[in-house]
């Protein structure tokens, strides 16, 4: 069978949007809730012996919203208490936009996390300053905005530098760092943070925001997340580990393509 060059283009352009579509309808119906857990041994510059395989379990990006229901969250909260890690972080974007109508939900969803040495949390670019760590913090989740915290580990010192969403300056990171004890580590929604803290020589940054690109194309990668240095999973700057979830939920569109949402639980080991 013959074909013209105009009769081929409109075959060509006709099965690339197919296959669109139908990667659109399987990310809209099955892979943006085909949660999975990801386990990784980050290397940690420094970490003394008593911290070797210490394990966080990191749970971000819930955007709790009518398209990121209360059982997407429950999968991501069972896959991490199943895993038993020995703290866990929450690293912001618990709704969208600050819709309010999903504060409560969103916190209600988390509340069943718990681990040894305890449940730690930072905002997002999505979250409010006050409702949604309020809600938090009634669950029993400890905020960091702009804090610190230091907890002791058989006798070693494990100090988390949380900071929110639009603290950027390396003099104020710097500031919340300055004093601490032991091994630090930078708990930021954004994974932009990891110049300054290697700038700084914190050993270890943990960050979300990116959702992994959430739409992952063959040839193209994750379009819309060129922006950001590491776009999903363990990269290193010099001293210093960062690690970025693909987080729970979904943003802008209800749709994952070739990016499967996960919550991580990270085993540190000196590096």
């Amino acid at each position: 069978m013959t074909m013209s060059r105009r009769t081929l283009l409109k075959a060509c352009a006709a099965a690339g949007a197919a296959a669109v579509g139908g990667s659109g309808a399987y990310g809209f119906f099955l892979e943006r809730h085909a949660l999975a857990l990801t386990r990784v041994s980050v290397p940690v510059s420094g970490l003394p012996s008593a911290l070797a395989g210490f394990r966080i379990g990191l749970l971000t990006d819930v955007h709790r919203s009518r398209w990121v229901s209360a059982d997407d969250v429950a999968r991501g909260v069972g896959a991490l208490m199943a895993a038993r890690p020995d703290l866990i972080v929450l690293g912001g974007d618990y709704v969208t936009w600050g819709d309010r109508t999903y504060v409560e939900p969103s916190a209600e969803a988390l509340s069943g996390l718990s681990a040894p040495h305890g449940v730690f949390a930072v905002l997002g670019n999505h979250d409010d300053d006050h409702d949604m760590p309020s809600a938090l913090v009634s669950r029993g989740i400890e905020v960091l905005r702009d804090e610190r915290t230091d907890l002791t580990v058989d006798n070693a010192i494990l100090s988390l530098v949380g900071l929110r969403y639009w603290t950027r300056r390396r003099a104020d990171i710097e500031r919340l760092a300055r004093g601490a004890r032991g091994t630090q580590v930078l708990l930021a929604h954004d994974p932009r943070r990891l110049q300054e803290a290697a700038e700084l020589g914190i050993p270890l940054v943990l960050s979300g925001h990116t959702h992994g690109g959430q739409v992952v194309l063959p040839g193209l990668g994750a379009v819309a997340a060129h922006k950001f240095p590491v776009v999903a999973g363990l990269a290193r700057r010099g001293h210093t580990s960062l690690f970025v979830s693909r987080g729970v939920g979904t943003v802008y569109v209800p749709v994952r393509v070739n990016c499967s949402p996960e919550v991580a639980v990270l085993s540190l080991q000196p590096g």
